[in-house]
Formats: C-alpha cells, sequence, structure tokens
C-alpha cells in the first residue's frame, strides 16, 4: 500500500522492484524516520513532500564508487572504445548514474581514449538529490585512495589525482569532464527511450528489479542503441534469461558487456 502510494502521489514507481531489497529500505526508512509504524510511514509521506524526500533517499540508497570492478574498464577499453572511434560523434547513456562516480570514470576513459570531446553523455537517475552531487562532482577525500587503485587497475594512463582538486575534506573534480555531460531525472520504470545511442552503462541498477521490469528496461535499451551498440551491465545482470536474450551478442560475457544483434 505504501508503494502504490507513492506511485498515485508522486508518480515514483517502485512497484516492480525485488521485494528482499524493498522491504530492507522500507524498514530502514522506519528506523530512521521515527515510524512505529509503516501505516504511519505511509500517512506521514502523503501529507509531507519532504518527507517523500527523505523516503526516497532510503528507497534509492546508492551503493556505487569509480572505476568499480576494473576489470570491466579494462574490457571497455580494450574491447569496445576501439569501435567506438570509428564513429564521427557518439552518444552514451550512464542509466542509474547515482552520485555521478560511474560517469567521472567513464570521462575520465573517454578523455584519455581521445573520445571525450566528441561524446554526448546522458546521466539519468531518479533521485533528484544523487543528481546534484553528481553534477558537483565532490567525493570524499578518504575514497580517492581505493578510486585510484580502481582507475590504475582498470587500464588509467595516469594518476586519478590528475583529475580533482582536494579541499576541506573533499576531492572537486574538473568540472570540464563534465562539459559534454546531461543530467537528467528519468526512470526506468516509466519513462520512455529519448535518443539513440552507441553505448548505454547500466550497472548494478537491475538486481533491484524483477522480471517484469527487467524486461521492459531491456525492451528501452534494445530501442535506444544503434545498430551493433554496446550495452554494459552489472557483475550479478544478464540479459540472457530476459526476454531480449536472443537479441543481444555475448561481447564479453565475463564483464557482462553485449551487442545488439544484427
Amino acid at each position: 500500500m505504501l508503494i502504490e502510494a507513492v506511485y498515485l502521489q508522486y508518480n515514483y514507481d517502485f512497484r516492480d522492484y525485488t521485494g528482499a531489497s524493498q522491504k530492507r529500505r522500507v524498514l530502514h526508512a522506519l528506523r530512521e524516520m521515527h515510524c512505529a509504524t509503516i501505516s504511519e510511514l505511509q500517512a506521514k509521506v502523503m501529507h509531507d513532500a519532504v518527507a517523500f524526500s527523505q523516503l526516497l533517499q532510503f528507497l534509492t540508497i546508492p551503493v556505487t564508487e569509480m572505476f568499480r570492478d576494473p576489470s570491466f574498464y579494462l574490457s571497455l577499453r580494450e574491447q569496445v572504445l576501439p569501435f567506438l572511434k570509428t564513429y564521427p560523434s557518439l552518444k552514451i547513456w550512464v542509466a542509474g548514474c547515482s552520485t555521478g562516480q560511474e560517469v567521472y570514470s567513464m570521462a575520465i576513459m573517454l578523455r584519455e581514449e581521445g573520445l571525450l570531446e566528441r561524446a554526448i553523455v546522458y546521466a539519468t537517475d531518479i533521485n533528484p538529490q544523487s543528481l546534484e552531487t553528481a553534477r558537483r562532482g565532490v567525493f570524499p577525500l578518504e575514497q580517492m585512495a581505493l578510486y585510484g587503485e580502481n582507475y590504475k587497475a582498470g587500464g588509467g594512463k595516469g594518476e586519478l589525482s590528475d583529475y580533482y582538486t582536494a579541499a576541506y575534506g573533499g576531492a572537486r573534480f574538473d568540472q570540464s569532464l563534465v562539459d559534454n555531460v546531461t543530467f537528467a531525472d528519468h526512470s526506468l520504470s516509466t519513462d520512455s527511450v529519448f535518443s539513440e545511442t552507441h553505448l548505454i552503462s547500466c550497472r548494478n541498477v537491475m538486481i533491484y528489479f524483477n522480471r517484469k521490469l527487467q524486461n521492459r528496461v531491456f525492451g528501452l535499451f534494445h530501442e535506444s542503441l544503434c545498430h551493433r551498440g554496446f550495452l554494459a551491465l552489472g557483475s550479478k545482470e544478464s540479459v540472457d534469461f530476459s526476454d531480449y536474450g536472443g537479441r543481444f551478442d555475448a561481447l564479453d560475457k565475463r564483464e557482462r558487456i553485449y551487442r545488439k544483434g544484427s
């Protein structure tokens, strides 16, 4: 009833998210928002948009890091970017971009491979606060050691510190990295395709979706991708057992990188 009410009042659709993760997040929200029952939480959210914004942070908990799964980025550099270099211009969609670490990782990799200047990147998410964090490009300084290790292992050609300035406990990334990035609110549950793209990266998002919603999203991605475009998923995600399994070819099965079928 809570999730249905959220959909009806705010048009945020969590109805086809997996039950286990959703229950865990709602129970966490109960504790943090000082509600004794889900009914109390529902009443609070329905009468207070600020309370809904607070709940949204729990329903969309961002779990991300720069150059997460470095072997994935190494595979992108070696197996995907050589194909992308054959296009005069590129459109890339980072779906479910959360607080932006993946967007900056993608931008750094594109710059090092000489592709950033001719690329348009769409970075989308349903959480306005996460999108604002992504736009700012300021991340905790204590995370930079891990991010730097990931960057190197993912084929980085310099030092991660070349791309940020440290100040007041934060690392502010060079804003020129996102000059060609459009940060936008977009729901994979309810919204449509908005552009033809050459590469879609949607990593560690679909693990929270049930099969019905996964099929919807794969349909969106298939429609958006150009002929033989690339789809990158998270390490625990696969297109294989979806309704669209036969419409994608595995380029790197281990790293979950696929190509739209011919």
